[in-house]
């Protein structure tokens, strides 16, 4: 599939139904999940970094977009790019960074409005909507097409007010944002607000955790469903356990049960001729 077909086809998933955009975090386990068949992914800046030895937000730009082209290089299903908060502050770095992501191979992209200083956790709110502004002419210009994804981080990032992440994502939708997410939502009252003020853009809902269903979301008006960094820290969860079983008491039971070395070794052949 060319980026072209993906990106349109990114798009249709936009229009209808609910959908799970599941996120990988280096190209085996992107192409892990596209033979489970999931129809579109979307990168994860915490199981990105984890991958590379680092915290969440601290990996530079270069190195995020050489890690967009590994990923969309390795599959043929449309990624969604997490773009953190565009690497610069001010809006027309926000807007030169993009455009350099829209190179990339991405069929989407998402910005989002935490500073990362924990006293003053979200931009002011101005200038958070003329970031996606300028990101929305950044992907317009590219002429590709790709879907721009607006983020309301309050409810992770100490800023739980349902009314200020309504009126920020509403406002991102004005600017050009055509889908809205705010992770962190849980409850079925605070994600039925945030579908019903931004009707008919669709809406991301982030499920970290087991307190939902495909099923329950759908039936909220849910547009699509992401996982973050959860299977990162799946992964990482039987890493750390069998390390330290091995480390702590001299035992394997750990390894006991694992996936076959064959079988991991079959899925990745498929994907070599990419």
């Amino acid at each position: 599939m060319s980026i072209s077909d993906q990106v349109r086809e990114f798009r249709r998933l936009h229009e209808s139904g609910c959908f799970v955009i599941p996120n990988p975090w280096d190209p085996g386990s992107a192409r892990m999940l596209e033979r489970l068949g999931f129809p579109a992914l979307a990168t994860t800046s915490s199981g990105h970094a984890w991958s590379r030895g680092r915290a969440d937000n601290h990996v530079v730009l270069e190195d995020v977009l050489a890690h967009l082209r590994d990923m969309t290089a390795a599959v043929n299903v449309p990624i969604n790019a997490d773009f953190e908060g565009g690497f610069a502050v001010e809006p027309d770095e926000v807007a030169e960074h993009v455009a350099m992501a829209c190179g990339t191979g991405i069929a989407g992209l998402s910005i989002e409005d935490s500073t990362g200083n924990t006293a003053d956790p979200l931009f002011a709110f101005d200038l958070a909507v003329e970031r996606i502004r300028a990101a929305r002419q950044a992907v317009d210009e590219s002429e590709t097409g790709i879907l721009l994804v607006g983020r309301s981080e309050g409810f992770i990032a100490g800023r739980p007010d349902l009314d200020e992440t309504i009126r920020r994502l509403v406002a991102y939708a004005e600017a050009g944002a055509d889908c809205l997410y705010a992770p962190g939502i849980r409850s079925t009252e605070q994600i039925a607000a945030v579908v019903s003020a931004v009707a008919p853009r669709p809406v991301n809902v982030l499920v970290s955790t087991d307190f939902t269903t495909l099923e329950e979301m759908a039936r909220l008006g849910v547009r699509r469903i992401s996982v973050g960094g959860a299977l990162a820290r799946t992964a990482w969860a039987g890493f750390m356990d069998a390390a330290t079983e091995i480390a702590t008491h001299g035992t394997f039971t750990h390894l006991a049960g694992v996936i076959a070395g064959a079988v991991l070794n079959d899925a990745f052949d498929a994907g070599q001729a990419r």
